[in-house]
């Protein structure tokens, strides 16, 4: 069985409120909730809430807790700390060494990188990427330049030397945008194509087409819970639930899904920070009784690992 799994950011369980929590104004996959209340998903579908702090003091961040999904270690108690936006040096290290693709690779599987980047960006960080056909769409002045940062799901894929896609993959059908549609991507002036998200599903299992682990993150409900715009949010949060149900419907039969993120955010726009609430798993695919003992975002990058017969 090979593994697909859809990342969102920034998503926990939150209360069914409507008047903060956009997913309660919602029928979605995602709309779960602390009473334990949630429409029943489709098919197959489970839904498994997980601890995001580890016993960490203070709020889930990013770095931390995406740096624990792609590697299966339970990164905020191994550096003690919670670590937001990008990966710290200690981070980067873990990812270097327990990064969940590197070791999948190194047993002989096949993992890719759904999403795309722009030429500038992955060359500027010196990342490793699929030839291109198009030159850099930009360059960053050098004060940018200086700033920019890799991602923890970048850094897991170039732990392996795994060539991430450029825009002219997304140009070509071999790769998606990483709002989905490609509408985001056009207003900040990249020349990529507008998708529906059934569209984007069929590229997505296209890309998928023979790889061990197939991976695609989303990050625009994180920053709408942010910016507390209920607007955003609901855009972000609709287009991920119909890519999303598009991916299950038409799943391989040898395919397993997981969707899952890595901290509360968006389900409580009451304010700007991250949650201390669980966040979702979701699965659908054959039986998996063995999800019933996850217990935090960790246990997501472990059960890939198992799944793919890799230790």
């Amino acid at each position: 069985m090979r593994v697909a799994l859809l990342f969102i950011d920034g998503v926990g369980v939150g209360r069914k409120d409507p008047s903060v929590n956009p997913l309660a104004r919602r029928e979605h996959l995602l709309s779960r909730f602390g009473e334990g209340s949630g429409l029943p998903l489709p098919g197959s579908g489970h839904y498994h809430p997980v601890d995001t702090t580890f016993g960490v003091e203070g709020r889930p961040q990013s770095a931390s807790n995406q740096t624990a999904i792609l590697t299966g270690d339970p990164a905020p108690a191994l550096i003690q700390r919670h670590v937001l936006g990008y990966p710290n040096p200690p981070l980067q290290a873990l990812l270097a060494e327990r990064s969940l693709v590197k070791r999948l690779v190194a047993a002989g599987r096949s993992a890719t990188f759904a999403n795309t980047y722009p030429v500038a960006y992955l060359d500027a960080l010196k990342l490793p990427r699929r030839a291109s056909a198009e030159p850099a769409e930009f360059t960053f002045p050098p004060a940018t330049l200086r700033r920019l940062k890799a991602s923890a799901s970048t850094l897991a894929f170039a732990a392996a030397k795994v060539p991430l896609r450029t825009l002219d993959d997304a140009r070509g059908g071999a790769g998606l945008s990483h709002d989905i549609t490609g509408l985001r991507a056009q207003h900040r002036g990249f020349s990529v194509p507008q998708r529906t998200p059934e569209e984007a599903a069929r590229i997505f299992w296209r890309v998928a087409e023979g790889m061990d682990f197939t991976f695609f993150e989303h990050y625009l409900a994180d920053e709408a819970g942010h910016a507390q715009d209920f607007g955003a949010a609901l855009e972000a949060l609709d287009t991920f639930d119909q890519f999303a149900r598009a991916v299950i419907a038409t799943r391989p039969e040898d395919a397993r899904i997981l969707i899952c993120s890595d901290h509360g955010n968006v389900e409580d726009l009451s304010t700007r920070s991250h949650t201390l609430n669980p966040v979702p798993v979701l699965y659908f695919g054959p039986p998996a009784p063995e999800l019933d003992a996850l217990a935090t975002v960790a246990d997501v990058g472990r059960t890939v690992l198992r799944w793919l017969a890799v230790e």
